[in-house]
């Protein structure tokens, strides 16, 4: 079931306090980007997040769920609702996400 464009909209309120948040579209998904990278998915209107360290450590007890079949897990963040929270793992999670691929010219 695709994330409707409700969910997306109540996700990037929820993210407002963050500079450099972006989404795409992707086969009726999202991707979220930080400052260009890529921070989390939306699939089946739920917020999965890479699981590098500080999220791992930020929510200690998040469930590993894969965004669509064939993909690697991610964490699930079911505390979408605390803005704040949202903030300190996105600020917190930037410096261990992997830099964007270069494009072959």
């Amino acid at each position: 079931m695709a994330t409707s464009k409700e969910y997306l909209n109540f996700i990037l309120e929820q993210l407002s306090l963050i500079d450099g948040i972006s989404h795409r579209q992707m086969m009726g998904e999202y991707i979220i980007y930080l400052h260009g990278r890529i921070a989390a998915y939306l699939c089946d209107s739920r917020l999965l997040i890479k699981p590098v360290p500080s999220a791992v450590r930020l929510m200690p007890d998040a469930v590993y769920e894969p965004p669509y079949e064939g993909a690697k897990d991610m964490l699930l963040c079911e505390n979408v609702d605390d803005k704040e929270f949202l903030k300190e793992l996105f600020e917190a999670i930037y410096d261990e996400l992997p830099k964007p691929k270069e494009k072959k010219k």
